[in-house]
């Protein structure tokens, strides 16, 4: 029974990276792509019954097997089979079938339940906390989202949770660049505005990550790389809010620089600080150790019987 886990850990199972199940640190066999993809559908519909028909386009869309019926309890048998004692985590009910997950038991629900708190810690002005907490909804992901799935479902699905993936990055990156660390943000994201060469957000946070570090010219050009990329490849101009920052930073607005961190927002300084000197170097002594260069030019000044020479001249000690 799947009620009966008093001597045994609860299923486990993950669908941000490869779909897999685990019972403790044992890993579940999940079958076959096509097998896996029913398990992807029935995880993330949370414990909600599917029907057959809402499964049979899931996995095959417009264009199902002649057996697809029998196809369907075919893996759902299998799936049963993988799960073991906890056969019974996978219901039939209603012509469909659901499956029962515990708390924590998804890795997608841990993800959510971070990200909302980080949302929280953000609203009430905790920004490291928030940081910390989106990067631990980060640290879930174990690759690419419903990875080898097949399906139209499980296409449709590995989208949404890598645009989730994206805007959890950009509001990370965005925390960063409130706490100063505008010039460790430059790198990362440059990588990023190249993976994802049309999201315009990226390319306002790298804009201003530029700017902030002193590097107002290539704030700029980004920004004129961008309107030439959104007119070639869709035909538009860049967001008001691209524009209005490129506004912003040819005015070199002042609400755009750096903000002024404290406590335990303060990037960590990883070794001992460079400081600029603020005077001028001391001037020259006497100018000695050269008597012999000395005499020398001094013959050749004497026996230069007419000819014009360029000699530089130091008013500093005359």
């Amino acid at each position: 029974m799947a009620g009966d886990t008093g001597h045994r850990q609860p299923l486990r199972f993950t669908v941000l990276g490869p779909v897999r199940a685990w019972r403790g640190a044992e890993q579940l066999n999940t079958g076959s792509p096509q097998q896996r993809a029913l398990l992807a559908a029935l995880l993330l519909r949370g414990g909600r019954t599917a029907t057959a028909a809402e499964l049979v386009d899931a996995l095959w869309g417009d264009e199902p097997p002649h057996a697809a019926l029998a196809a369907l309890r075919t893996y759902a048998s299998r799936l049963r089979k993988g799960f073991g004692p906890d056969a019974d985590a996978l219901i039939s009910e209603s012509g469909g079938y659901a499956l029962r997950v515990s708390v924590s038991g998804l890795d997608i629900d841990r993800a959510e339940e971070l990200a909302a708190d980080a949302e929280k810690a953000r609203q009430a002005g905790e920004r490291t906390k928030a940081r910390t907490l989106i990067n631990e909804a980060l640290d879930v992901w174990s690759g690419e989202p419903l990875a080898n799935v097949p399906g139209p479902y499980a296409e449709t699905q590995r989208a949404r949770l890598e645009e989730w993936r994206l805007s959890l990055i950009e509001t990370r990156l965005d925390l960063d660049l409130e706490a100063g660390r505008h010039a460790d943000a430059v790198s990362e994201l440059t990588a990023l505005t190249a993976a994802h060469p049309l999201r315009e957000r990226l390319r306002e946070l790298l804009m201003l990550a530029l700017y902030r570090s002193g590097r107002q010219a290539e704030a700029l050009a980004v920004y004129a790389d961008t309107r030439r990329l959104l007119a070639d490849e869709l035909g538009v101009d860049p967001c008001a809010d691209l524009a209005d920052l490129q506004q912003r930073i040819l005015q070199a607005d002042a609400d755009l620089a750096a903000p002024v961190i404290r406590g335990e927002d303060r990037p960590a300084v990883s070794g001992p600080a460079f400081v600029r000197p603020a005077q001028l170097p001391a001037t020259v002594s006497d100018f000695t150790g050269r008597a012999t260069f000395v005499g020398e030019l001094s013959d050749q000044l004497a026996t230069a019987e007419g000819r014009i020479m360029a000699v530089p001249v130091s008013y500093t000690h005359l």
